[in-house]
């Protein structure tokens, strides 16, 4: 992301996902840093908890505390793009009069959050809870059809219970190419866009594709089909 970001001007990057449970706080928020000066200030993090449990036992890490950690990990990176001196000290998290330099253009780095999807286990309140409380954005999991409303209505109004804007909270809809004509394409992308969504993912797997030739040319002929 690095080389992409030195290379281009226009371009918004987006990690999609990056699981952050996973990783050390401090070395992400000065690797985002970066990537955001060098952009210009053309970063979005999106980050998730992850779903393997093998993962983390790899990684010396406690599957079950992920999502309370990714929320402290989220306060601690907010600190370090914004303040020039840090102290921060929480369950997981030690800091004492340090910071980042060069401090990133955004600050903060908006960050986006995946994660929850359809259904109404208690888990998944739980994680529409998170987003509500503490994302900037958020990329789900879903398509536009009625439950997937229901969910965004959800975590606005997660948002505003913890006090914040509603309206502000961005969202990343998700189309896949692959198995449909381009009036589905058209009819999809008015569905987010009235969902309210800021970005749209294309997706161009699974149809058979080979090559990142064939990818590319999958995603000029959704550009041209829906005319944007």
């Amino acid at each position: 992301m690095g080389y992409l970001a030195a290379i281009t001007e226009k371009v918004g990057l987006v990690t999609g996902i990056l699981i952050l449970p996973q990783r050390q706080t401090v070395l992400v928020a000065k690797q985002a840093a970066e990537i955001d000066v060098l952009s210009g200030g053309r970063l979005r993090l999106g980050i998730g908890v992850g779903w393997n449990q093998v993962e983390f036992e790899a990684l010396g890490q406690d599957f079950h505390d992920r999502g309370r950690r990714s929320a402290e990990q989220i306060e601690v990176l907010r600190a370090l793009w914004t303040q020039e001196v840090v102290d921060f000290h929480g369950r997981w998290h030690n800091i004492t009069h340090a910071g980042l330099n060069p401090l990133p253009v955004q600050r903060p780095i908006p960050i986006w959050l995946g994660g929850g999807g359809a259904g109404d286990s208690p888990l998944n309140e739980v994680v529409l809870r998170r987003i509500g409380r503490l994302a900037d954005g958020w990329c789900p999991n879903f398509s536009p059809d009625e439950a997937g409303r229901a969910l965004m209505d959800k975590v606005r109004g997660y948002a505003q219970q913890a006090g914040r804007d509603p309206a502000a909270l961005g969202l990343d809809g998700r189309l896949r190419t692959a198995g449909k004509q381009p009036e589905e394409w058209m009819d999809e992308v008015k569905s987010w866009e009235e969902m309210g969504a800021n970005y749209l993912s294309v997706e161009t797997r699974k149809g058979g594709l080979s090559g990142a030739d064939q990818h590319i040319d999958a995603i000029r002929r959704f550009k041209d089909a829906i005319g944007r």
